[in-house]
């Protein structure tokens, strides 16, 4: 009996088993000062809860309006409290409302329910300010919606001007948190610029080259517009032109990296080189580059003038590379080749010389198919042939079929691939209705890869046929400045991105099926 006894006083204590589940938030019991306390002048404030509570990623939660300079210090964290202390390190401003709202960082310690957009307000003045405006906030071209993202209120006084949002905190800030939602409580009446923030830096103020922004293109008046429509439109600005410094990759190939838009830029050669010296330049499809390759090899360095439109700079390349840069020729193709697909062979240098004799395409019975090869690019060709369905193709290139800039030749290169029937492809037909006749960017979409794009100036009815059966989206882009691209914003231009609608369900085409949707666009 005894050792039973001391096996009791042993077990764990909590919910007896079989016992209802603790599902109810923590309440606040009190605080000191109280909640919306007129004339605050304290620096310590303490929060009573009817439980004891944790808090949880509360550097990403928390949110003070107005900002602080300096920020809250609160305890405790990382062990179980019933109450929360807030220690102020600022002074305030005068007659100011001021909002600490937690989100959902405090959180019961038995079961983790969430005490959800928890706030404590107070007053420097002697009344609550209690004006409420909310909204949402989405990208502007990815589907993909973002979470945590800052939006912030400047009121309009004598002190505002546009680059306000570069230099100073904002009057009121709030956050989506977790969501694409964002609510301001405790605002006063006035007018004011909203913008939306994706603040790397965490201090308030837009640095173009690493944060994301949107804004309301209207003033917001309150208490007139307490509740938006719209929704925030976020985007990253095009930067200016910038070039990063010239590298050497290999023997013969330089690297122009830069940032900005690549129109109009050149890279001309200053350097006095041989007569027998050739040279060729590329954009690269996959970054902000521009590839320069060329021979036969020089000494020491080169010389170049870097041209866009009203910018030039001169840059002197030091040459140390021993090594070229061995000729490599890849291809996506793999078991299948679609119907509707080209057979892309892709290089890593220029190639400057085809040798055809060299190149065969035989069918299954090995009979001939007769082929061309279209340079697209120095570094991509395009095998073209008549493809027939349910057939099988072996492609060869013999040694020395291709040569490149610096007279480099290809190994034996060979792809063996096969075609399927068309029942075994999908259509997708979708009907545009362009009521206003904007000028659309249709875009068919494969995981992140754009497969196909077609310009519309009306209501038009697009078919996408032989596509392979698998998931796709189709997104729309407003063109409306007609460049047939898709433009971001610019914040001190009052410039917004152009609109980009997505369709509302990811299309999931089946084998010998057709998918009949349609869009309205406005």
């Amino acid at each position: 009996m005894v050792f039973a006894s001391i096996i009791s006083s042993c077990a764990r204590v909590g919910r007896p088993e079989g016992g209802p589940k603790d599902e109810t938030a923590p309440i606040m019991v009190t605080a000191n000062p109280p909640y919306e306390t007129l004339e605050f002048k304290e620096k310590n404030i303490r929060i009573y809860f009817d439980e004891y509570i944790t808090l949880k990623e509360l550097t990403k939660q928390l949110v003070v309006s107005p900002p602080v300079k300096t920020p809250l210090i609160i305890t405790p964290q990382g062990t179980p409290s019933k109450y929360i202390s807030i220690k102020i390190m600022d002074t305030l401003k005068e007659n100011t409302t001021y909002t600490i709202n937690f989100g959902n960082a405090i959180r019961d310690n038995n079961e983790g329910n969430t005490l959800e957009s928890f706030k404590y307000v107070f007053s420097t003045g002697t009344y609550i300010d209690s004006l409420k405006v909310k909204g949402a906030v989405k990208p502007a071209f990815r589907q993909k919606k973002f979470s945590n993202i800052g939006v912030l209120l400047y009121r309009y006084d004598r002190d505002f001007n546009d680059s306000i949002v570069y230099k100073k905190k904002p009057d009121y800030v709030s956050n989506t948190l977790d969501s694409t939602d964002f609510e301001f409580s405790n605002i006063r009446e006035g007018k004011y610029l909203m913008i939306a923030l994706k603040d790397k830096g965490n201090d308030y103020k837009f640095n173009p080259k690493v944060d994301q922004i949107g804004f309301l293109s209207d003033t917001l008046h309150l208490p007139q517009d307490s509740i938006l429509a719209k929704e925030i439109v976020l985007f990253t600005e095009k930067q200016p032109f910038k070039l990063k410094r010239p590298k050497e990759l290999f023997k013969g190939k330089i690297r122009f990296g830069f940032q900005g838009n690549k129109a109009d830029f050149k890279a001309r050669l200053l350097s006095q080189v041989p007569a027998d010296f050739k040279a060729i330049a590329a954009f690269d499809e996959k970054r902000d580059t521009l590839n320069y390759w060329y021979t036969p090899n020089v000494k020491d360095s080169l010389q170049f003038a870097i041209e866009h439109r009203d910018f030039t700079d001169t840059v002197t390349v030091r040459l140390r590379k021993k090594k070229i840069d061995s000729l490599r020729v890849t291809s996506k193709i793999k078991r299948i080749l679609n119907l509707k697909d080209t057979l892309i062979l892709e290089a890593n240098n220029p190639i400057v010389a085809i040798d055809t004799s060299k190149i065969s395409l035989v069918d299954r019975d090995t009979l001939p198919v007769k082929y061309s090869i279209a340079q697209l690019r120095h570094t991509k060709l395009a095998v073209l042939f008549d493809k027939k369905p349910s057939n099988e193709y072996s492609f060869q290139m013999l040694p020395d079929a291709l040569e490149d800039i610096y007279t480099c030749k290809t190994d034996t290169i060979k792809y063996q691939f096969g075609t399927l029937e068309p029942e075994d492809y999908g259509t997708i037909i979708f009907n545009v209705s362009n009521a206003n006749n904007h000028q659309l960017l249709v875009e068919l979409i494969d995981g992140d890869e754009v497969i196909d794009q077609r310009v519309i100036n009306s209501t038009k009815t697009v078919n996408y046929t032989l596509l392979e059966p698998k998931d796709y989206l189709i997104r729309v882009i407003v063109d409306d400045n007609k460049n047939g691209r898709w433009d971001t914003g610019n914040y001190l231009k009052r410039q917004q991105p152009e609109r980009v609608e997505y369709f509302q369900k990811i299309l999931k085409l089946r084998a010998n099926w057709v998918d009949n949707e349609t869009m309205i666009i406005e």
